[in-house]
């Protein structure tokens, strides 16, 4: 497993059940805090190639905001049309006060699905 931690910005700069877009590793991210816990993901939607920081959160799910596909922040996975494929997650981590994103490797997804 190759990691590539990337800081990429300060715990307080996520606000809580919030996204907030980033760049890490040469790569458009989407940053996620929900219920305390950080997220990352690809920010480009699958579908449409909008950028999912500019959607709506609704818990785990990102609503994209060009056509209301929604993806679980956790897994990636596309859980409605017009998705068919999944986004890809990033592991997170937080060291001093500091979100570091690891750009080397996909999360693993621990989240049964619903």
């Amino acid at each position: 497993m190759n990691q590539r931690w990337t800081d990429v910005a300060a715990l307080d700069a996520v606000p809580e059940d919030d996204v907030i877009g980033i760049e890490a590793g040469g790569r458009s991210l989407a940053l996620y805090r929900v219920g305390g816990d950080l997220f990352a993901t690809d920010n480009i939607c699958t579908h449409g190639h909008a950028r999912l920081c500019d959607g709506f959160l609704d818990g785990h799910e990102i609503e994209c905001p060009l056509h209301q596909g929604k993806f679980d922040v956790r897994t990636g996975k596309a859980k409605c049309a017009p998705l068919v494929d999944d986004i890809r997650t990033y592991a997170v981590h937080i060291v001093d006060g500091r979100v570091l994103v690891d750009t080397g490797c996909r999360a693993a997804a621990a989240v049964p699905e619903d």
